[in-house]
C-alpha cells in the first residue's frame, strides 16, 4: 500500500526534493508551505509524472494556530498520514541585537513550536494504532552555540534533543523519529538567512538539496535516530563533544 507523507516547507529546497523522492516511490503527498501557487505547480508536476495523489494545504506554520489547523484539515479530508517530514524552518545571520524581535519570534514559532506540535498531534494519533515515521530537519548547528546566528543554532539544538528523546519514547509503538542534520546546503536558505555573508560558506562547494534529501529520506526509512550529512560534518559534530565549551563557541564565532 502506498505511504502518504506530509512535508512542511515543501515548495523549495530540501522539502521539494523530499517530495520528489517520495513521489518517485509512488507515495502520496500532503504538501504545505506559505505559497499555494508554488505548491499547486509542484502538484501538477508530480501527478503528471507518477500515479499518485498530491494534496495541497497552504499554511504559514509560524502562525500559532496553523499546526492544529493543518492537522484538522488533513483529518477532515480523511487523509491517513504515514510519514511526517518537518522541513519548514528559517534562520538569520547577524548580531543578536541587530535583528527585529518579530523575526526571532517567527523563527522560534516555526523551527520549534510548529515542529513540536505536529510531532505531538501525529504521534498521539498514531500511538497504539499504527506505525509511523517522523523526520525532523535539524542542522549541524545543533551541536554547538552559534554567535551571529544565536537563535537559529539554539532552535536546531532543541530539534535534535527533542527528536532523540521523543524517538526513544515512541520506538516501542513502532514510530521512529529521525533528526536530519545537514551542514550548509545550496538552497534559498542561504539568501533568506543572509548566511552568504558568513565565512562558513564563502568559497565552499555546498552539497545540493537533492543530495541532502536522498540521505535524509533513506535515514528516515531505516529509522535512524540521528543522521548527519557529510563525512566532515560528522567528524566536526563528534569532535565538539571533546573540546572545552568555550573553545567551541570561539571557533564557531570565527567560522561564522
Amino acid at each position: 500500500m502506498n505511504k502518504t507523507a506530509l512535508i512542511t516547507g515543501a515548495s523549495k529546497g530540501i522539502g521539494l526534493e523530499m517530495a520528489r523522492l517520495h513521489a518517485s516511490s509512488k507515495g502520496n503527498l500532503v504538501l504545505t508551505a506559505r505559497s499555494e501557487k508554488e505548491l499547486l505547480e509542484i502538484k501538477s508536476e508530480l501527478e503528471a509524472q507518477f500515479p499518485i495523489n498530491v494534496y495541497v494545504i497552504a499554511k504559514d506554520l509560524s502562525s500559532p494556530d496553523a499546526p492544529k489547523a493543518l492537522f484538522d484539515e488533513i483529518k477532515r479530508q480523511h487523509i491517513e498520514v504515514d510519514y511526517l517530514i518537518n522541513n519548514a524552518g528559517f534562520g538569520d545571520y547577524g548580531y543578536f541585537s541587530d535583528t527585529e524581535w518579530v523575526r526571532y519570534r517567527q523563527m522560534i514559532d516555526l523551527n520549534v513550536s510548529a515542529l513540536t506540535e505536529l510531532c505531538y498531534l501525529f504521534g498521539k494519533d498514531w500511538k497504539g494504532r499504527k506505525p509511523g515515521k517522523i523526520l525532523n530537519v535539524a542542522s549541524t548547528a545543533a551541536f554547538q552555540p552559534g554567535p551571529k546566528m544565536a537563535v537559529y543554532f539554539a532552535t536546531k539544538a532543541y530539534v535534535l534533543s527533542f527528536s532523540e528523546a521523543v524517538g526513544q519514547e515512541l520506538n516501542k509503538q513502532g514510530i521512529s523519529v529521525t533528526a536530519l542534520c545537514p551542514g550548509p546546503t545550496a538552497t534559498y536558505f542561504m539568501e533568506d538567512s543572509r548566511m552568504k555573508a558568513s565565512g562558513m560558506v564563502k568559497r565552499q562547494k555546498l552539497p545540493t538539496p537533492v543530495q541532502v534529501a536522498e540521505y535524509g529520506y533513506k535515514a528516515m526509512l531505516k529509522g535512524k535516530a540521528v543522521a548527519v550529512h557529510g563525512t566532515m560534518n560528522r567528524v566536526i559534530a563528534n569532535a565538539n563533544r571533546f573540546l572545552p565549551r568555550k573553545w567551541v563557541v570561539k571557533l564557531t564565532a570565527k567560522l561564522l
